[in-house]
């Protein structure tokens, strides 16, 4: 019998020993009265002598992570999702059963108990458990060397045992809930309308993607998980709401990554009557409020160095940064021969039949990308790659577009929106052909869609920002898995 197996038997053992005693081993309801990490704040720095004479009463539940038996008394530390507290288990201050339930413990047990507050011989602050309650019986052991887990597949395949063995795993979905809260209350406040768009697409559109494929049985139809809002949520400013923004999971069927997961959360958020600049200013304010709001700072520690997120931010525009970062001749960027020899000679990898745009495109991805660590905005895009974007009044090949970069990621990308249905046609088109040359990424045509912006959608500015990357920045996080709670993963061997 392997060593986890035998752990299991007896734990299944001291379950019998429980009911045999008259105990529910999965209990009922049990009334919490206080949380760990609030009787530490509030009590935690009182003297021995002020706790004996205040006796402050308190009931808290929690899983069982330390357990010290000695004669016939004995600790235990609970965990209760907001801190860990110890409790004192004497066998002279609880009821036969109670104790009963002492000598069935096990780590990962749930107890929940009541008493008053003390400070050990040692100081330690503590509860005298008066009454005990059991909870739930833990069937499996915490793996070995469970106390700061760090077996990467285990935290990420077993995210529950992580959050046991973890605390600050803790504090990093905490800060990931009051950041999505802060970006709602933002923009709430700024005029904006919450709403909901359809998560499956008869056509995937919204961004350059693969999507996934499923199967609608009822209309006998296949239908795309969304790889962005967006379309919808521009069928609503034609529907006339002048602001609406959606906290959405997008689905992309592409490679993993430490930023890349193939089910992520997205913000995206649009605004009637504005353009690509004013959204500049309204991210700038929304980012750098937002680190004031959760961390208490603009200046913010990043894997090794310091971001500094205090507006203004980089302006740079996409051509610019390319020759100034490879000290290239311009006409590099016009000449594909010129261009290919210049990728070459960076070590860029790019095909001999890519397209110019491709191979410009591919020399930003691995030269310019890397060095945006402080907050830049990458401005006036090239219209080849922005479908959906505006046509620049100054250069009709450029587009009035940004993508906003920090600690060499991309973290928002937005535009001026393209609301002329004829452009947009021609445009959606060229896309169509080059899915038929075989980019399994280009947009199709989506007739519903045009027909909305043939309705007239007045001047409109959209932007879409990556959450799980702005919550890997502010928790200092080099993995998206580190920030989702449940990451895609290889089947289990």
């Amino acid at each position: 019998m392997d060593e986890l197996n035998e752990q299991r038997q007896q734990r299944i053992k001291k379950l019998d020993h429980l009911r045999q005693a008259g105990v529910a081993p999965y209990g009922a309801r049990f009334e919490v009265k206080d949380r760990a990490g609030l009787l530490i704040k509030l009590h935690g720095e009182k003297t021995k002598e002020v706790l004996e004479q205040e006796k402050i009463p308190c009931t808290i539940a929690g899983r069982v992570v330390a357990l010290r038996r000695f004669g016939k008394a004995g600790f235990a530390v609970l965990q209760d999702g907001s801190d860990r507290l110890q409790v004192y288990l004497k066998k002279d201050l609880l009821s036969e059963q109670a104790y009963t339930v002492t000598e069935q413990l096990d780590l990962g047990d749930w107890i929940g108990v009541t008493g008053v507050l003390f400070r050990t011989k040692t100081n330690e602050f503590t509860v005298e458990v008066h009454q005990l309650t059991f909870l739930s019986k833990a069937l499996r052991p915490l793996p070995e060397k469970w106390h700061g887990l760090t077996d990467v597949e285990t935290r990420y395949r077993q995210r529950y045992v992580d959050l046991i063995a973890n605390p600050e795993v803790h504090q990093i979905f905490a800060t990931r809930s009051r950041i999505i809260a802060g970006i709602r209350a933002f923009l709430i406040e700024r005029g904006f309308l919450e709403v909901e768009t359809p998560m499956m697409h008869p056509i995937p559109g919204g961004a350059a993607a693969k999507p996934f494929v499923t199967h609608h049985n009822a209309l006998g139809v296949d239908l795309y998980l969304r790889i962005a809002p967006e379309l919808y949520l521009k069928r609503l400013i034609v529907g006339g709401f002048p602001r609406v923004f959606e906290i959405n999971r997008n689905f992309r069927n592409e490679g993993i990554s430490t930023i890349h997961n193939p089910e992520f959360t997205m913000l995206e958020f649009y605004v009637s009557y504005a353009d690509y600049h004013d959204l500049i200013v309204l991210t700038e304010e929304m980012v750098s409020a937002l680190a004031q709001q959760i961390l208490g700072k603009t200046v913010i520690d990043y894997q090794g160095q310091q971001i500094t997120l205090t507006p203004p931010w980089r302006r740079w525009s996409y051509h610019q940064s390319i020759i100034e970062v490879n000290k290239l001749d311009p006409a590099v960027l016009s000449d594909r021969t010129q261009a290919l020899a210049a990728a070459r000679r960076l070590n860029v990898p790019v095909d001999s039949d890519d397209s110019l745009f491709n191979i410009v495109n591919a020399i930003f991805e691995e030269t310019v990308e890397p060095n945006l660590q402080q907050p830049t905005f990458i401005t006036d895009y090239p219209i080849e790659i922005s479908p959906l974007a505006r046509r620049k009044d100054s250069d009709p090949s450029l587009t009035d577009r940004f993508e906003l970069y920090i600690a060499g990621r991309e973290i928002a990308n937005a535009f001026s929106e393209l609301n002329d249905p004829l452009d947009q046609r021609e445009r959606f088109e060229g896309q169509a052909a080059q899915r038929e040359a075989g980019d399994e990424e280009a947009h199709l045509v989506d007739e519903d869609f045009l027909r909305a912006l043939e309705f007239g959608m007045p001047p409109t500015a959209g932007e879409g920002i990556g959450i799980d990357r702005l919550i890997m920045l502010f928790t200092n996080q080099a993995s998206i898995r580190d920030v989702v709670l449940f990451p895609q993963l290889r089947p289990e061997k």
